[in-house]
């Protein structure tokens, strides 16, 4: 069964420090689609980036320059670094799974 998982909950930070965020997924598929998604207050949750675990995800430009997603197929984890935090940041973070099998 697929499933995705964001252990670390809530989190708190200084503006210009680096945050890590985290996400463990389950899946038999042999190539996985991850994407991260922004939700500011009262709004829908808006698209940021992908990463897959083979070939190359995207990213929306304005998450370009400090944003950073890694996947680490063996363990079954991805990380969201997002470096110089800004007041604007702060937000709910969710990641999703898309597995496809090829």
């Amino acid at each position: 069964q697929d499933r995705v998982e964001q252990p670390s909950g809530e989190m708190t930070a200084n503006k210009g420090d680096p945050v890590t965020l985290h996400c463990n997924y389950s899946t038999s598929a042999t190539n996985v689609y991850i994407y991260w998604y922004k939700q500011l207050p009262n709004r829908s949750p808006t698209f940021m980036l992908s990463v897959f675990s083979f070939g190359k995800g995207t990213t929306v430009d304005e998450f370009k320059d400090r944003f950073f997603p890694t996947l680490n197929s063996k363990s079954t984890t991805v990380q969201l670094m997002i470096k110089n935090l800004h007041v604007s940041d702060s937000a709910v973070y969710y990641c999703a799974l898309q597995p496809t099998v090829t």
